[in-house]
């Protein structure tokens, strides 16, 4: 594969910034292409949480004193950050451990309205995250669950989503951009779909948000989620989105501190969004680390984030196609696509060309994914997977490149 755009490659010094990527593996320079999974953090990030530690740790909405309040001011003034970053309101943001957890809280708020009968449309290309919750609520409720086909070249039929979303759908919840695959789905125009027929429309932007400019009011979604470890943020925050006057009324996911207005012997009223679904000590550092991180991303500016993963995604998918006996598992267009790339390699299983690789300093993945039934639909058992970022270099395609030869040559 060529590329075929105009496309501009961030600056390679941007690796100077994450102090892990300095270090060696096996005497080789890390090669970190597992940011599918999580991603390193620049010092900004490290410094940001350090400094909230050292300087202002307290604990939130419940002191009057001086480091209470500065910890108070920095954890909202992070969920404004965020929804400055997506397009919505102060309001609209409510702040979880994980994309995983956002989409069970929607899973059982909105599950508790729905009755037997009622449908749920995903798509064959989900997440373990975004389908097991509506899974194990269909089994629950007697709920119909069903699955949107991948047609040809690792695309949703979108034929078959206008025969499947129905006025009986209650809730259509779709990855943005597959964790396996990298499709980029068109999920503008299945909120559509949902919306013309009643439904709620939820998007998992677990690997879009952090690598494309991604506003809630343009897609017109409903809800949605993603976590702040695929973008440069610590672990343990993730976040949900929701339209106010969905989220208004919705039941609490969780009861306790925080989330809570008044409490009598007898009864107990909710506190406003988006401390409605916050209950208990949220994770604060983390909030100031995932504020931190996307200050990071738009200094870059998610144009050239988007950009940036393209070319390094164009050049793999080049490199990788003329090794005899590999299989990309993907769109090959790159107009159809992010940076996740899976591949198979004749006579060598996933997991032991993974760790041939780490030999030479290589982090890549190997598995299902969390996509099990993705594997089942594809005829296959598992992949490897290289998933791009900002910090990664054509050097490291080469890297990778050379890697998986040698491995070919240990296993003739």
């Amino acid at each position: 594969m060529q590329v075929t755009k105009n496309l501009q490659l961030l600056d390679g010094r941007l690796v100077n910034d994450f102090p892990i990527l300095k270090q060696t593996v096996n005497g080789k320079r890390l090669a970190y292409m597992d940011n599918g999974a999580t991603t390193q953090k620049p010092q900004e990030v490290i410094d940001a949480m350090t400094n909230y530690y050292q300087k202002d740790n307290a604990n939130v909405h419940r002191g009057v004193y001086q480091l209470s309040q500065r910890a108070t001011t920095a954890y909202e003034h992070a969920h404004d950050v965020v929804a400055k970053f997506i397009g919505a309101k102060f309001e609209e943001v409510i702040f979880t451990k994980s994309a995983t957890e956002s989409l069970n809280l929607l899973a059982y708020s909105l599950g508790s309205t729905l009755k037997p009968g009622d449908e749920i449309v995903l798509s064959q290309m989900e997440h373990h995250s975004n389908l097991v919750p509506w899974q194990q609520l269909a089994k629950e409720k007697g709920l119909a669950l069903k699955f949107i086909p991948i047609i040809e070249n690792y695309r949703l039929d979108m034929d078959a989503a206008k025969r499947l979303i129905t006025p009986k759908t209650k809730i259509v919840s779709i990855v943005h951009m597959s964790n396996v695959l990298g499709t980029i789905n068109n999920v503008k125009e299945l909120a559509k779909l949902a919306h013309a027929n009643g439904s709620f429309m939820i998007i998992d932007g677990a690997q879009s948000v952090p690598h494309m400019p991604v506003n809630v009011k343009e897609l017109d979604c409903d809800f949605l989620v993603f976590s702040g470890h695929k973008m440069l943020a610590p672990t343990g925050i993730g976040v949900l989105y929701g339209k106010k006057e969905i989220l208004e009324k919705m039941k609490p996911f969780l009861y306790g501190g925080d989330m809570i207005s008044e409490v009598t012997f007898e009864n107990s009223t909710w506190n406003d969004l988006p401390w409605k679904f916050e209950a208990g000590t949220p994770n604060i550092a983390e909030a100031v680390g995932l504020a931190a991180a996307i200050y990071y991303l738009q200094k870059l500016g998610m144009g050239k984030v988007f950009e940036h993963d393209l070319f390094i995604t164009s050049y793999a998918l080049e490199k990788l196609s003329q090794i005899d006996g590999l299989k990309i598992i993907g769109p090959s267009n790159i107009d159809e696509r992010g940076g996740a790339v899976s591949f198979t390699l004749e006579g060598v299983h996933p997991h032991d060309l993974s760790e041939i690789l780490d030999r030479f300093g290589v982090a890549v993945r190997g598995g299902h994914h969390c996509a099990m039934p993705l594997m089942s639909a594809l005829k296959l058992n598992s992949t490897t997977r290289a998933s791009f970022y900002v910090y990664n270099t054509k050097e490291d395609v080469d890297i990778l490149v050379e890697g998986i030869k040698k491995a070919k040559e240990i296993f003739k």
